[in-house]
């Protein structure tokens, strides 16, 4: 080891720093240190995000004082003493002026000398400034230096503004709210440097004679931006106050909507600031200069003053305005990651900011100030587009909030956009993360080109007499890079208060005269806010406070000052963005036929009225799918070329390798691999909307060879009668039933053969390409991915203490002090429900222990099926499924038909009509067959029609349309579960015999209900010929039995014992023959299998019991009724129509036939028996 004493060194680099704020001695220098030892140490950081790790420690002297154990760090570059480490030595230093004396043990400061103490903490002596106190007696303390990071944040919340600005603010105490007085910004801010760009400045007049605000203001329009808003709006008018430099923002879809905004915002400010406007300026745009602008100001003696054709310098204060303003919110933008379809949004909360963080230099007040007679609050700024939480306002077993994006401010609340829903909304409950920096969102990379977004138009450049008029003015000049915007984004139209610059106006030397080159004096960073006119305002923190709750209540304190400030918080928003009436009209945007004419409100059908009622307000929902593609690729190459495929198929295979799907090995000699394909879907919700894009990578299992890729493949599936059970017992028990969804599931399932699969299409192995696959876990597509995926589902509910169901074996129940959790499950999609809340949140939390859920909330959309959970009952139908069908197969603009079957519809094979299309014919039975899930009124035409499908006629598609006439007039009916009524098991078998015109066989029908609640029902030709009537009903009778033993048997995995079931029928001979058990002449020639009913009537599992015809449930299934009896028949087997008004939904009763009705049903019964 070689020791190199101090001495032998030069004086230079012997030299140390004594730091009170070094913890121990360091030095960079090994030399200087003897007896030097190696050692691992901890990680010391320095100034600049730099360190190094202590990798030796050694000991320093000078021949009169030695230190021990000085850290050897080999990235330092400096010689650092410790304070604290030479105290612990019991030396005493003293700090002058001139020097550091380091004095000997035992020196003693007199007690009068001390005038604060820093306690030691952690090596470090720190002060605390909150108790010292001065010979005044006023607590004074020192000036706090922001660190970098929180610099950071506050430049993105004050707009992105000149660091000198953001000093001068807090510095001179002209704002409120922040508690740092020192920022500093290590580097350029890119987002400023992209943003902000130097443009050529103009001369400006030197003597400024306004005196007061709204003497002068000044107007200009900008655009047309080249993509539209949400509303449709392609220009914002900006209106400036001379005096203060107060601006207003407001979007207009075109120029000749410029008078009218005018108008109501000159009433407003000067209703709310008490002063008269004196003149306004503005260029000679058609849109300014015209008759009725004329008009208007001579009627209120305003003058209005034009600059020269040609030359916007002389509007100086309102160009000016627009620059700064659209800088600001390019750099926002651009600061924000969001896509250019919210420039709308960003130009409003750049306004809003503006006008509270830019002064004037001749006043040395905000803009803000000077019109409101108050210092702006920025505690409540938010860096634009940062990620944000919000409240869940109806959240119960979901998370307590959702993810946001924060898009600016509107009154007491604030605008968020919630990427999952494709909205924006407005709430006061909003958390934003300031210090997280926003993600890159994904899209077409168009959405984020910021360089042509306001292309369309020019902005004048400034002269440099110009930029000493106003304060600062070399913010855009070290800013010079410019990044420009795109755009295309809608919104509500909004009108934003704004301002730009500070001072005096642009006029000539004189008041009334216009000079050329004019501009105003304020900084050019010192642009005002834009605040949207509907917004509440912004209150002072300093005075009174809104009272909301923790967080609402600071909100509302902002927002009230904003109100004051932005003219006004009563306006109201229009619910509906209708586009603008136009005199020409295409006829592909025309609804409805051209020859019908024009019809009134009342003359619209319903179901029309009804769906464009709930498509209206969702035209900006539609607008926002930015973030996903809206094509599906049809190859895997296609989906490649967009991100948000490329990002979705990314998503899969991460899943794949979070779960340990398969392993990459050599294909062993002998085996064969399994080819795999992309599939792509665009997810949408249940009106339609795109939400989502999936990828799923799949096996091509139809190369599978059975018992050496696979074995078992069976695995059960909940039917659709459970599904409707399960709901009949939940709103018989009064819960709710909720729903959770599995991601990628069958990725759970292990594979017990061996199975090879080929590498994804377009993710190949650069390295290896001739390697394959080996599964561990289930591929979609596989043969037993299903079973397998069932096994480990039904394992891990088992190990928890939950009962499989005997008969169902997708139905799990739990028993917990005496409530009742029950679980429903259909491949991925799990329903379940419990008599006590908790025991579903400890349901979810089980599934989430295991598996990767979605929490989808209360069951509203499951198999197809739509359920509306009401506090009356539980609403099962299939509107946007009727919708649906109606739009494929063109009926949509159809007549309605008040019954789904003429009573003389006289179907028979028809032979000799015209065919037609076999494919679009079968199509249409398939749907409506998939309609009947929650439909039974359309059962019997249905099944009527399908006996057709193999040689379909003319007459046989008459039948099918009238049908879908029948839907497109009651597109909402379907079957409603009150919470109230008994819950009692009942049968109704009904037969329409010798119906079928080919082989005269009769038709079974049949229904079961739990109280007023219809859960299963039937219809099918029977198999035989029936000789008689009793015959067809004592069939039908046995048919419905054995769908109440199914019945009575899955109701015991619920708890519930049913025996004693009555069975009602309307055929005398029939009810005798199933309580005969002699078997005599008139019976034998019946299926022996069909007398099980009698087995079954002596166990007391049922009862037969007669019921009138006018009351028998099951005639719905059986033939064809006019409109009153069948109204009837919808009312028996509780069939209610889902209306909504306000937001409101409700059963409405308007279908059911009230009962004098019901009386001339009879009648008509009658008179028709008896041949009236």
């Amino acid at each position: 080891m070689m020791i190199c004493y101090v001495q032998d060194l030069p004086k230079l680099v012997s030299r140390w720093i004594m730091d009170s704020g070094a913890s121990r001695h360091m030095t960079g220098k090994t030399a200087l240190l003897y007896d030097v030892n190696d050692i691992n140490g901890g990680y010391v950081g320095f100034a600049g995000n730099q360190g190094g790790r202590i990798i030796g420690e050694g000991t320093l002297s000078n021949g009169i004082i030695t230190f021990e154990r000085v850290n050897y760090i080999a990235e330092l570059e400096n010689n650092l003493l410790s304070i604290s480490q030479i105290c612990d030595r019991m030396y005493t230093t003293h700090f002058t002026d001139k020097e550091c004396l380091i004095l000997k043990p035992g020196f003693v400061i007199p007690e009068e000398w001390i005038i604060m103490r820093a306690p030691r903490v952690n090596d470090l002596y720190v002060l605390d400034m909150s108790v010292a106190t001065t010979t005044t007696g006023q607590a004074h303390c020192f000036v706090s230096r922001a660190t970098e990071k929180e610099s950071r944040l506050w430049h993105r919340k004050m707009g992105h503004i000149h660091l000198r600005k953001m000093n001068h603010l807090v510095h001179n105490d002209l704002v409120t709210g922040v508690n740092i007085k020192g920022f500093h910004l290590e580097g350029e801010c890119i987002s400023c440097v992209r943003g902000k760009q130097k443009k050529k400045s103009h001369p400006t007049k030197q003597v400024n004679s306004v005196s007061r605000p709204l003497e002068r203001l000044h107007m200009d329009l900008f655009g047309p931006v080249n993509v539209k808003s949400i509303t449709g709006d392609s220009y914002c008018l900006v209106v400036t106050d001379d005096y203060s430099r107060f601006s207003w923002v407001m979007f207009l879809k075109s120029k000749d909507e410029t008078f009218d905004s005018l108008i109501v915002l000159f009433k407003k400010i000067e209703n709310l600031y008490q002063r008269p406007i004196c003149r306004i300026r503005s260029d000679n745009g058609t849109e300014f200069k015209n008759s009725k602008m004329e008009e208007y100001c001579d009627e209120r003696g305003i003058l209005h003053e034009f600059s020269a054709p040609y030359t916007p310098q002389q509007n100086g204060v309102a160009e000016r305005k627009n620059r700064t303003l659209i800088e600001t919110a390019r750099t926002m933008l651009a600061d924000s990651k969001l896509p250019i379809n919210f420039w709308a949004e960003v130009v409003s909360a750049a306004c809003y900011t503006l006008n509270r963080v830019l002064t004037v230099k001749k006043f040395n007040k905000t803009c803000f100030e000077l019109i409101n007679k108050r210092k702006p609050n920025l505690k409540y700024l938010e860096p634009f587009g940062s990620p944000c939480t919000v409240i869940e306002p109806n959240g119960k077993f979901g998370s307590k909030n959702f993810e946001g994006i924060f898009v600016g401010y509107s009154g007491p609340t604030r605008r968020v956009f919630v990427p999952s829903e494709k909205r924006i909304i407005e709430a006061a409950n909003v958390e934003c993360q300031g210090y997280t920096m926003p993600p890159q969102n994904p899209g077409d990379s168009w959405r984020f080109h910021y360089d042509k977004l306001w292309e369309s138009f020019d902005m004048r450049e400034e002269s440099e007499e110009e930029e000493d008029f106003f304060d600062e003015l070399d913010i855009l000049r070290e800013y010079e890079s410019s990044l420009r915007f795109p755009a295309e984004y809608s919104r509500r139209p909004r009108e934003t208060s704004n301002d730009d610059e500070a001072g005096p106006s642009n006029a000539g030397e004189h008041d009334d005269e216009v000079a050329p080159g004019n501009q105003s004096e304020v900084n050019d960073d010192q642009e005002a806010e834009n605040m949207p006119v509907f917004d509440h305002g912004d209150s002072d923190l300093e005075g009174e406070q809104i009272q909301l709750s923790s967080q609402t209540n600071q909100v509302g304190e902002q927002d009230a000052e904003q109100n004051v400030t932005n003219l006004e918080g009563n306006v109201e928003v229009p619910s509906e963005v209708m586009p603008r009436t136009l005199s020409y009209h295409p006829e592909e945007l025309i609804i409805g036929e051209l020859q019908s004419g024009v019809r009134t409100r009342r003359q619209i059908d319903q179901g029309l009225t009804c769906f464009y009622s709930t498509v209206a307000p969702l035209q900006t929902e539609f607008s926002l799918s930015c973030f996903i593609s809206q094509v599906e690729p049809r190859t895997y190459k296609e989906a490649l070329t967009e991100d948000s495929w490329v990002i979705a198929m990314q998503e899969e295979l991460s899943q794949f390798e979070k779960l340990g799907v398969w392993k990459l090995v050599d294909l062993p000699d002998g085996q064969r691999k399994i080819n795999t394909k992309w599939v792509f879907k665009c997810k949408r919700d249940d009106r339609g909307v795109v939400v989502r894009n999936k990828a799923r990578l799949v096996v091509q299992g139809f190369s599978q060879q059975e018992g050496i890729d696979f074995t078992e493949v069976y695995a059960p599936v909940a039917r659709l009668e459970a599904i409707r059970i399960f709901l009949a017992f939940a709103s018989w028990k009064n819960f709710k039933v909720f729903q959770l969804d599995v991601k990628s599931a069958f990725l759970y399932g292990k594979v017990k053969e061996e199975v090879y699969v080929g590498q994804p299409p377009g993710f190949t192995d650069p390295i290896h390409k001739n390697k394959v696959y080996l599964l561990d876990k289930a591929l979609y597509g596989l043969h037993q991915a299903p079973r397998a995926w069932y096994e480990t589902l039904s394992q891990h509910l088992l190990a928890n203490q939950f009962i499989r169901g005997k008969v169902d074996a997708t139905l799990f129940t739990k028993v917990v002090d005496g409530h009742l959790l029950i679980v429903q499950i259909y491949v991925d999609d799990i329903i379940f429900g419990s008599t006590n809340e908790k025991l579903c949140k400890d349901f979810e939390q089980v599934m989430k222990q295991k598996f990767e859920m979605s929490s989808m909330g209360e069951m509203k959309f499951f198999l197809g099926l739509q359920v509306e959970q009401l506090p009356e009952g539980i609403f099962i139908h299939q509107t946007k499924y009727v919708h649906d069908i109606l739009e494929k197969f063109g009926m949509s603009s159809s007549t309605p038909a008040g019954t789904p079957l003429a009573t003389n519809h006289g179907i028979h094979p028809d032979l000799t009509g015209d065919r037609v299309d076999e494919t679009l014919y079968r199509s249409m039975i398939g749907s409506l067959m998939y309609l009947t899930a929650s439909r039974p009124d359309i059962m019997y035409p249905t099944c009527l029609a399908a006996r057709f499908q193999s040689n379909p006629r003319e007459s046989h598609m008459i039948i099918v349309k009238r049908i879908l006439r029948y839907l497109k007039g009651t597109p909402t009916l379907g079957l409603w579960y009150p919470r109230k009524g008994d819950f009692t098991l009942e049968g109704f078998s009904d037969s329409d015999f010798g119906c079928c015109k080919i082989n005269a066989k009769s038709t079974t029908a049949g229904c079961q209900f739990f109280g007023p609640r219809l859960v299963t029902w039937q219809c099918k030709k029977q198999t035989s010929v029936a000789l008689s009537t009793c015959e067809a009903e004592y069939v039908s009778a046995s048919s419905c039995c054995s769908q109440i033993l199914w019945i009575q048997q899955q109701m015991r995995d619920y708890g519930l014992q049913f025996l004693n079931t009555p069975l009602f029928v309307d055929n005398e001979a029939a009810i005798n023959i199933t309580k005969n058990p002699v078997h005599h002449a008139k019976t034998k020639h019946i299926e022996i299998r069909h007398h099980f009913i009698r087995d079954c009537f002596e166990k007391k599992l049922i009862r037969i019991e007669k019921i009138h015809t006018d009351e028998q449930k099951a005639d719905l299934h059986t033939k064809a009724f006019d409109k009153n009896r069948f109204q009837y028949l919808l009312k028996l087997n509780g069939m209610k129509l889902l209306s909504v008004s306000d937001g409101v939904v409700s059963v409405d009763e308007s279908i059911v036939a009230d009962e004098d009705e019901k009386q001339s049903a009879m009648v008509c019964r009658f008179f028709t028996c008896f041949g009236i």
